[in-house]
């Protein structure tokens, strides 16, 4: 019998698990990685742009045919790119000139609109700092109003933290068995409260651990010194995030730029997956984990989007 899908947008998620049994084989414990970059925009944000473009088709609050527009880092962008081509709406992508070349090229051949905004005086290309993000927002609000436009806001819709509590924590708790851990490099927040909150409805001993920047760990309670790391799509030194529950933090994870590197690159060396920046920043959280507090246990984290991404970064040099 035949089996296809009827267009690629039905092809977002029920991406493989897989453990890293290179990287563990000399530590005690196991780490099983959500290869969410196998997506047909090669990251995790597919499941946030058709979550919310059909919940919001659902409701009646975008109409046929309107168009969508949100800031992006790049990958929530290619994911609505993706969606919005196959439903029929126009989209525009308003990102920081801060972000890989690749991410805006790779939505204007899906056909969105890109719209780039400069960087701060003091921020450094591959380096978007919170005040670059509040210049996209500003730019973001400004086009949605010109165009009486709908905003696919990753940072408020209720359907970014849904994609992940409906679709991917259950993917990972039934592809594993169950896992004793989760870690997450937080960007909107979406992926680490969607998935913390589907385990702990599982099993409330599940620990859950919020991944930042070392130096911009502004969730952790630190001062935001290092506003412009180098791991982009996350860490952006905004306090308070609308969908995580405090509760649901069992702590908090520091990583390093080169620490983030390293590990994207050991990843690609020994276990064969090409991540970007944050896939290495929860490879070393993860690895921080199994050296401490979970030693000799098993902890689920995302492989967030591609390395194909940011092959015109210092990352692959």
């Amino acid at each position: 019998m035949n089996s296809f899908f009827k267009s690629a947008v039905e092809a977002i998620g029920q991406t493989p698990l897989v453990e890293l049994g290179r990287i563990t084989r000399d530590l005690d414990g196991r780490i099983l990685a959500k290869l969410d970059h196998l997506n047909p925009g090669f990251s995790k944000k597919d499941r946030i742009a058709r979550q919310m473009i059909e919940d919001a088709e659902a409701d009646g609050s975008l109409r046929p045919g309107q168009t969508v527009v949100e800031l992006t880092s790049g990958n929530t962008g290619t994911g609505l790119a993706i969606v919005c081509a196959i439903k029929g709406h126009p989209f525009v992508a308003v990102m920081s000139k801060g972000n890989s070349t690749e991410r805006a090229r790779m939505m204007r051949a899906l056909g969105a609109q890109v719209v780039l905004v400069d960087q701060q005086p003091e921020s450094k290309p591959g380096q978007v700092s919170g005040g670059d993000l509040a210049e996209v927002e500003r730019a973001t609000r400004e086009i949605v109003a010109e165009r009486n436009a709908f905003r696919a806001d990753q940072f408020q819709l209720e359907s970014a933290f849904r994609a992940h509590h409906l679709h991917t924590g259950p993917e990972i708790w039934e592809q594993s068995g169950g896992v004793d851990g989760f870690c997450d490099f937080v960007g909107s927040g979406g992926t680490f409260a969607g998935c913390a909150a589907a385990f702990k409805e599982r099993d409330a001993g599940v620990r859950c651990f919020v991944i930042e920047p070392e130096g911009a760990a502004v969730l952790a309670g630190d001062d935001a010194g290092n506003p412009s790391h180098r791991i982009q799509g996350g860490g952006y030194s905004m306090p308070d995030l609308k969908f995580l529950n405090r509760d649901h933090i069992d702590g908090f994870l520091r990583v390093s730029d080169e620490a983030a590197i390293e590990c994207a690159r050991r990843l690609a060396r020994e276990e064969g997956i090409f991540g970007g920046f944050s896939s290495g920043a929860n490879l070393a959280g993860a690895l921080q984990l199994l050296e401490g507090p979970l030693r000799g246990k098993t902890v689920a984290i995302m492989i967030c989007d591609s390395g194909l991404k940011y092959l015109s970064t210092d990352l692959w040099e």
